[in-house]
Formats: C-alpha cells, sequence, structure tokens
C-alpha cells in the first residue's frame, strides 16, 4: 500500500532506499517537458540539490509564469484540494510546498510504476 512520506527529505530518503531515485528525476524530467518547461535535472544530482533547484524552478514559475505553472500542475496531476489548503502570502514557502507536492504526485507515480510492473 502507498503511504506518501510526510515531507521532501524523508520522501527523497525513500526513494534512495528502494533505488527509484533515478527513475523519480526522469519522471520529473519527463512531466516537466510535456508541460513545456524544459529541465534537464542530471541523473546525478544529489537529493539536495534537487530539492533546492525544483524550489527555485517554482518560485519562477509562480512569480513570472503563472499560467505556465498552473498547466504544469495539471500535467502532472496535483491535487488541486491540496494546493488550495496552502497559504499564498509568503512565495518562498509556497514554492517549498509546492515543490513538495509536485515530489509526492510523481514519487506516486514511480512507485505504483515499479509495484505493479
Amino acid at each position: 500500500m502507498f503511504i506518501a512520506p510526510k515531507n521532501t527529505d524523508l520522501l527523497l530518503q525513500e526513494a534512495e532506499k528502494e533505488t527509484l531515485y533515478v527513475n523519480l528525476i526522469t519522471q520529473l524530467n519527463k512531466d516537466f517537458n510535456l508541460a513545456n518547461e524544459a529541465v534537464d535535472f542530471p541523473l546525478s544530482l544529489s537529493p539536495n540539490e534537487l530539492k533546492i533547484q525544483l524550489h527555485e524552478k517554482i518560485y519562477r514559475l509562480i512569480q513570472y509564469k503563472f499560467a505556465e505553472y498552473l498547466n504544469l500542475l495539471y500535467i502532472i496531476d496535483v491535487s488541486e484540494e491540496e494546493i488550495k489548503k496552502l497559504d499564498g502570502s509568503d512565495l518562498v514557502i509556497l514554492a517549498e510546498q509546492v515543490a513538495f507536492l509536485i515530489l509526492k504526485r510523481e514519487w506516486q507515480k514511480v512507485w505504483f510504476r515499479n509495484k505493479y510492473k
């Protein structure tokens, strides 16, 4: 049964533990490119670097390309309910929380694909 980790660090640790971290990065790259938001997170990227770079990318999208940001959330299939629960008063914190929701959804895809292949 899939149980989502409580935060980004735990999620990335679990992905590494289950040797699915590279798959997670691949899924992120794929979905960002589907949304026409080209990113190329190297497969060798450390979990901490991934966390930082994803946070920065989301922050820039919210700040400068809001329509593209919404499209990305739609492509990745991030829960609209969870997004609505977030407090948008501080963009830095909001971007961090959205980055976690994106990672959580991508991890769910990778985990299910691996479990039921």
